[in-house]
């Protein structure tokens, strides 16, 4: 009996000890893919955006290179990150992979594709390149870059600027027609606060309430 109740609580001491080991080891972090844009000379000189499988938040930094470095979080939605994993999955994840053209043309700025995973790396760098899921996925990232710096420079106009509104609307205007950015609703919240309030201008109010009725409506079309 003494026997029985011994392996027992042996048994039991086992499976806890079992339990707490399984507890303490960190569950498997997503993938990430990064994309990086240096060109000195530029504006920005940076550029840095890192997307995460497993998460709608991602980090950006966009400054000149003398600035001091630092990311700051925003969104990014699971059906565009989706897009940007099975393009980086075609460029089989960047390992080996050679995009530049190695052509002699102008200095467009270094780029970095980074996919990780885990302990797992690959990165590949161009200038330029021809390649078709990297085109499409360098036009992502790139949209996304702009589509943030209009997000914080709006921001800033309306505390700090608000007769320059308008023309910070009229610059994100451009872009939107030209279809250059991925997820323009992203804007929506600081369309609707300039929409709603008198102390800006009535020429951008109504600018920013059409820009707003114009991404509501391509998203019920879309």
């Amino acid at each position: 009996m003494n026997i029985s109740l011994l392996r027992f609580f042996l048994l039991i001491g086992v499976a806890c000890l079992a339990a707490s080991a399984a507890l303490s080891i960190p569950a498997p972090s997503g993938a990430k893919l990064t994309f990086r844009r240096v060109f000195k000379g530029s504006t920005p000189e940076f550029i840095e955006i890192t997307v995460r499988d497993d998460s709608d938040t991602a980090a950006y930094e966009i400054r000149q290179l003398e600035e001091d470095p630092g990311s700051s979080p925003f969104q990014v939605s699971s059906g565009l990150r989706a897009k940007m994993f099975d393009l980086a999955a075609q460029l089989k994840h960047f390992q080996g992979q050679d995009l530049d053209v190695h052509r002699k043309i102008a200095n467009l700025g270094e780029k970095t594709f980074r996919w990780q995973s885990g302990v797992e790396v690959h990165e590949t760098k161009f200038n330029y390149t021809l390649n078709s899921a990297a085109t499409q996925l360098l036009q992502i990232f790139e949209g996304l870059a702009r589509q943030q710096e209009h997000v914080d420079l709006i921001s800033r106009r309306m505390r700090y600027d608000r007769l320059g509104i308008n023309d910070a609307l009229l610059q994100f205007e451009s872009d939107f027609n030209r279809s250059l950015l991925p997820e323009p609703q992203r804007l929506l919240p600081v369309l609707d606060q300039i929409a709603e309030d008198s102390r800006f201008v009535d020429i951008a109010r109504q600018r920013a309430r059409s820009l707003a009725d114009r991404i509501r409506h391509s998203n019920q079309a879309g």
